[in-house]
């Protein structure tokens, strides 16, 4: 079966068993940060983000995973992470490894979100196991979950990409992207303003990993 590098700090549940997030992360645990621990352009991406927040702001980090490095970046900095993630095993980990920070086992796609109630928003990597109207909707209730002027950074693998069943990491994934100026139309039609993108290569440190283009997106909503 081919490989797929489809990086996700935990993923958004999907209604069939071929590839289920929870069951991913749930056997992945801890080897997926370890995988992921040298990403200088996910680390590069907070260092921007925190540049960018006031003291004390509200943070919802969707697809929290290990609770590293985002929420702990974030919280260590002093601001109200709230990390949401499928995978129990996952919140499990975040919680005791970031204890500084709330994490919920939920399913972003049914989470109820208060507008504006956010002064940012991180979604790294994980989108990529939801269909392509799922990853449209989710961005529009982010964006709106945002307060005016908000923050919204988001990653993933920007591949034109539908349904497409590969190995990550040993595990079986169906995956679904778009290609980077899709991803950039994406969150635009959302009413967010791109202010810096960045694409690199990245490979995780896993036996089963292949190289994987990443795109990382910072937006800001934009003033009522």
């Amino acid at each position: 079966m081919p490989r797929i590098g489809t990086r996700g700090t935990g993923c958004v549940l999907v209604d069939d068993d071929h590839g289920s997030p929870a069951a991913v992360f749930d056997a992945l645990g801890g080897e997926y940060e370890k995988a992921f621990a040298s990403s200088s352009a996910h680390r590069a991406s907070l260092d921007r983000l925190l540049e960018g927040l006031a003291p004390g702001s509200r943070v919802l980090d969707v697809g929290s995973g290990t609770g590293r490095p985002t929420a702990a970046a974030l919280a260590g900095a002093g601001h109200r992470v709230l990390g949401v993630d499928v995978s129990p095993v996952m919140v499990g980990i975040a919680s005791r490894q970031v204890p500084g920070a709330e994490f919920r086992c939920a399913d972003i796609r049914r989470t109820p979100l208060e507008d504006g109630s956010f002064d940012a928003v991180c979604v790294y990597f994980a989108l990529l196991q939801m269909s392509r109207p799922e990853q449209s909707e989710l961005v529009r209730r982010l964006a709106r979950a945002l307060r005016p002027g908000g923050l919204l950074v988001l990653a993933t693998v920007p591949l034109d990409v539908e349904g497409f069943d590969g190995v990550f990491m040993g595990q079986d994934v169906r995956v679904t992207s778009f290609a980077a100026e899709d991803v950039v139309a994406l969150v635009r039609g959302a009413g967010l303003a791109v202010e810096w993108q960045e694409s690199v290569m990245f490979t995780p440190a896993h036996p089963d990993a292949r190289p994987e283009p990443q795109l990382f997106l910072h937006c800001r909503r934009e003033e009522a």
